[in-house]
């Protein structure tokens, strides 16, 4: 049995350490003058600035997912299975919280 306070307990916690993963981390500018920044050193700074984007819409999707995480627990449907109904292993959740396949159900999609 899936104790659903604790999961509560966890998803809320990764929403603050994303929470405060994004604060001040916003994309910067990229200096554009060549004259004060050197060719290789714009080409990177512009390379970073893409990956933080990445990170960012990352974090997004994860905070979507863990908020659908948190409304399956208000209805008492966090742990269940959403291909066959039975229950997810309670490791399985702890690794991956907004999961909502059971290992069978998702190695038969994978295999699709």
């Amino acid at each position: 049995m899936v104790h659903l306070d604790q999961f509560k307990m966890l998803i809320h916690q990764r929403l603050e350490e994303i929470e405060h993963a994004n604060v001040n981390k916003e994309a910067q500018s990229v200096e554009l003058d060549q004259t004060r920044v050197g060719r290789l050193s714009r080409m990177d700074a512009m390379q970073m600035q893409q990956m933080e984007l990445e990170l960012m819409r990352r974090r997004q999707r994860e905070i979507v997912a863990l908020s659908h995480a948190l409304e399956r627990v208000k209805n008492n449907e966090f742990g269940e299975c959403f291909e066959c109904g039975e229950e997810i292993n309670p490791k399985r959740l702890e690794i991956d919280l907004c999961t909502t396949l059971c290992i069978q159900c998702a190695e038969k999609r994978e295999s699709r």
